[in-house]
């Protein structure tokens, strides 16, 4: 895979819209591309979020195709259209909705490379949205990425700024192995630059969005925002904080990860997923055992308490993330 051009042309995009541009640059660029799911062709109204508005009127009803309302059959034609040959691209709307696919997903996408010894790849990529922050309820809100990190076979991928959203969701479609992208619901109308033209991100390779010296913060998707931010205001007041987007959970991005630690002796980590048994203990796992002897303080972890997503907006609040707690976790291991 080609790195990004620094000297390609950018348009200012939401993040929807960049997905589109992915899709739509790989459905130009290799005719086995095709796209399903419920309402992505443009009768339906082009997608949830419109991300597929106007693909079925470039490329035709025979390559992106509205399906009923069933999960498991959005996620079987899928995986028997990549089994055949295909690069499906299959939506399903909200990440709690995966639940109805993971008979398809985990005992025949993720297993049939490993069961066939390899000679059968499924070149799946699963588009999904989710996030907390908007009063949906428990029922459309979950992120469980750790689910499926937990699955041999699956590639996880989460973008955070619209560039990425464009230069992963190219890479997950031309990769061999079934992928897994995580939309944010309200990111999706985030705002930024991308690149025109073909912008690859290869999966695995994490982001080093800021340098610093003091403490790593390790984070992914929505929250990288205010990671951001709350690392701009310590700066003001001297404290050097390296901030690093993993992009991808699987693969995992180990090399960037403990080079980073290595250097600061603190890691903060921050995920949007209840904090028990999350992609953040895994994380902080893998640097315990490298690192162990060279911290200065205990790995911090930031997510979710232990419970559903709830409907009450100031409970929701109550539940999330904020500048504040991450700053609070970069203080207290700052000592």
């Amino acid at each position: 895979m080609s790195a990004p051009n620094p000297q390609a042309a950018f348009v200012h995009v939401t993040a929807a819209e960049a997905a589109r541009m992915a899709i739509e640059e790989a459905m130009a660029a290799d005719p086995t591309v095709i796209a399903l799911g419920e309402e992505v062709a443009d009768p339906e109204g082009g997608g949830i979020r419109k991300v597929t508005k106007g693909l079925s009127t470039r490329f035709g009803s025979d390559r992106v195709k509205s399906t009923p309302i069933s999960e498991q059959a959005i996620m079987g034609a899928a995986v028997g259209a990549a089994i055949a040959g295909m690069r499906p691209v299959a939506e399903i709307m909200l990440m709690n909705f995966l639940t109805l696919a993971l008979d398809q997903l985990i005992n025949h996408a993720a297993k049939l490379r490993y069961m066939s010894g390899g000679a059968t790849s499924v070149p799946l990529t699963v588009r999904t949205m989710t996030g907390a922050g908007r009063s949906l309820g428990g029922q459309h809100s979950d992120m469980v990425e750790a689910w499926l990190a937990h699955t041999p076979g699956l590639k996880v991928v989460v973008p955070s700024t619209p560039a990425d959203y464009k230069g992963l969701l190219y890479a997950c479609i031309f990769d061999d192995d079934p992928c897994v992208f995580i939309e944010n619901s309200i990111q999706l109308s985030a705002r930024g630059d991308v690149p025109v033209g073909t912008h690859i991100i290869p999966l695995g390779k994490a982001n080093i969005v800021r340098p610093g010296s003091d403490v790593t913060v390790i984070g992914y998707g929505r929250p990288m925002d205010d990671v951001k931010k709350v690392a701009e205001k310590l700066a003001g007041e001297g404290v050097s904080v390296e901030v690093i987007d993993l992009r991808s959970i699987v693969p995992l991005d180990d090399e960037t990860i403990l080079t980073s630690v290595g250097k600061t002796k603190r890691a903060v980590i921050v995920h949007e997923a209840v904090r028990s048994f999350g992609v953040g203990a895994e994380i902080a796992a893998r640097i315990h055992e490298h690192l162990f002897g060279e911290l200065a303080a205990p790995v911090q972890r930031l997510g979710m308490p232990y419970a559903p997503v709830p409907f009450s907006s100031a409970l929701e609040k109550a539940m999330l993330w904020s500048p504040d707690k991450i700053e609070a976790c970069i203080r207290n291991t700052l000592g």
